[in-house]
């Protein structure tokens, strides 16, 4: 099959059609219409098989998690989400494959109506990189530069079930088949938080999405915002799961450094507290307060009240430390 007989067959017969997209596949670009006093929020992000997902992942898991981490960063910019497109390089044409990854790809594309416009296809290696595109209110979209010293510090969700998974990928360190099944679901299936970050865009003061570990991303909003953090060891949301592993001394280690949890980290004045937390309550959002920010410049964390030293060695690129 050639490439533009694969393009047809494969990405474009989609379910979502919007009526914002006048041209979409098949033409040198696609062409938007843009609504009056929108913003329009633009992410990319690329994943390589053996750096972001070990290399036995599922086409489906695959095809989910490239939409889902874009959309991951629409949310935290409090946006909503609108046109994707897609680059893909594979090493060769395989029917089953593309199938389960359209499948994984346009089921999340469909359930936030986000329609596939465009993008490219070639031979080698096999990466995804998708950019996504969303809209929010003229000057209302979130950002890393808002907090400020007495912000309160939140985040949605529980930390630290994706990290566990990469590691028994690597090492085996768990026995219960259902505690294997519900990390490697958060690690292959990530749920980007974009109600909530709706919803954050009336409340927050800055917001970041967790992708290269809690401290790290943390770090980002902290240096955006001149801002430090105290971050409390006991409050950090933890699963059933995680619990359930008896791997108490790594559990911590893997909230806070981890990484591909995809949940939302935010700031919220005090007189904002109360409001956010009523309305996320109201959409079912589970979050946790985990810290506060600080004017020092610098992260700290206490456990039991007492100051604990940390170890920032979130993912980065480029790095000896390899996921």
């Amino acid at each position: 099959m050639k490439e533009f007989e694969l393009i047809k067959h494969f990405f474009t017969e989609q379910a979502v059609k919007r009526k914002d997209v006048l041209l979409g596949i098949g033409d040198d670009c696609a062409v938007v219409s843009c609504t009056e006093n929108q913003d329009i929020v633009v992410t990319t992000d690329t994943l390589v098989a053996g750096v972001h997902f070990p290399l036995g992942t599922t086409a489906k898991a695959i095809g989910h998690k490239a939409v889902a981490v874009n959309l991951s960063d629409i949310a935290a910019m409090g946006a909503k989400p609108s046109w994707i497109s897609l680059a893909i390089t594979l090493p060769e044409v395989n029917d089953d494959w593309l199938t389960e990854f359209c499948s994984g790809a346009f089921e999340l594309c469909e359930y936030y109506n986000v329609q596939l416009i465009g993008g490219d296809t070639t031979q080698g290696p096999l990466s995804i990189t998708i950019t996504a595109q969303g809209l929010t209110p003229e000057g209302k979209y979130l950002s890393r530069s808002g907090a400020k010293s007495g912000d309160w510090l939140y985040v949605t969700g529980e930390l630290g079930d994706a990290a566990l998974a990469l590691q028994h990928y690597k090492e085996p360190v768990l026995t219960s088949e259902s505690i294997i099944k519900q990390v490697q679901e958060r690690l292959d299936y990530p749920k980007p938080r974009v109600l909530a970050g709706q919803v954050l865009r009336e409340y927050a003061s800055a917001t970041i999405d967790i992708s290269d570990g809690l401290l790290a991303d943390l770090g980002h909003l902290c240096q955006a915002s001149n801002v430090g953090a105290n971050v409390v060891l006991d409050a950090i949301p933890l699963s059933a799961a995680m619990n359930e592993s008896q791997l108490f001394d790594d559990a911590i280690n893997f909230a806070l450094n981890g990484g591909d949890d995809y949940e939302l980290l935010f700031t919220v004045s005090e007189d904002n507290k109360v409001g956010m937390e009523t309305a996320l309550s109201q959409m079912g959002a589970k979050i946790t307060c985990i810290g506060q920010m600080n004017a020092s410049q610098t992260i700290s964390t206490t456990l039991n009240n007492k100051p604990v030293p940390i170890s920032n060695d979130g993912f980065q690129h480029f790095s000896l430390n390899k996921r």
